[in-house]
């Protein structure tokens, strides 16, 4: 938990210096780094660590009757795990209220995107179809985890390849082939994630500064045509916001892909 003292700090540090305590300015992101295929038994997985925050993804295919509104099509599930490894506050046991947001909020920037091509997931109408299963394990907690989750599991699924499916005893069999799960790659979509602090919005927040924003805003973008498409939006928090701070926030969006993301979003479509 922040102490007030260290609230103070970090409200007045950033109204009258304009930087954060770790010398950041408000919209600057701490270093992003990967670490490819840490599982071997996933289809796909990857570490990623903004700043001393990591998680793990890993990405598992099964098959399943598809569901009633879309029979021709394959699925996807997300679950975030926060264990106590983590971060002391978290819990051991079923999915608390954090985790299940968490995996919503993936979850969501990932389908509205159309990054995925469910209908090439389909194996038989009606009947049988692939399901992605991803998992995220929360390693270490200093801030910001839900923008790294949302890296690692564009991450994972980048990194994922098919595997074998045996026709003749339809299951799947443990071989993995080289072919990549169909993802529209053009839509890939990245999170940025907005808290507002006093008066100040800042990006990438490390956990003390997490702990005092009065609310959250989670933007899924992707690009089309060299222009930007928002997929998703999910505010998180009790603190209200205003039509005012939106188009603020919009403003920003923008120049902090490009400056910042670009290059991240690059390097994760060079997988696969």
């Amino acid at each position: 938990m922040t102490s007030l003292l260290d609230k103070k700090r970090i409200f007045e540090y950033l109204e009258k210096e304009g930087k954060r305590l770790d010398g950041r300015k408000p919209l600057d992101v701490r270093k992003i780094e990967f670490e490819e295929n840490i599982s071997e038994n996933a289809e796909g997985s990857v570490s990623v660590k903004i700043g001393e925050t990591e998680v793990y993804a890993g990405v598992k295919l099964s098959i399943n009757e598809p569901y009633p509104d879309s029979p021709d099509e394959g699925s996807m599930s997300v679950n975030v795990e926060l264990s106590p490894m983590a971060d002391e506050d978290f819990e051991l046991g079923p999915p608390k209220i954090d985790a299940i947001e968490m995996a919503r909020i993936v979850d969501r920037g990932i389908r509205e995107s159309k990054f995925i091509d469910f209908k090439k997931l389909c194996i038989k109408e009606g009947e049988k179809s692939f399901t992605i299963n991803i998992d995220i394990y929360a390693i270490n907690n200093e801030g910001n985890l839900l923008d790294a989750c949302s890296l690692a599991a564009l991450s994972a699924l980048c990194l994922a390849k098919m595997p074998k499916y045996n026709e003749k005893e339809e299951k799947i069999e443990k071989e993995i082939t080289n072919k990549p799960l169909p993802l529209r790659r053009e839509n890939m979509p990245i999170m940025v994630t907005f808290y507002k602090i006093g008066k100040k919005f800042i990006i990438d927040p490390k956990r003390d500064e997490e702990e005092i924003a009065d609310y959250r805003l989670s933007i899924a973008i992707s690009e089309e045509d060299e222009e930007i498409k928002i997929n998703a939006i999910q505010k998180g928090r009790e603190g209200s916001i205003s039509f005012e701070e939106i188009e603020e926030i919009l403003k920003k969006l923008e120049e902090i892909y490009r400056k910042q993301y670009l290059k991240i979003k690059e390097k994760i479509l060079s997988y696969g």
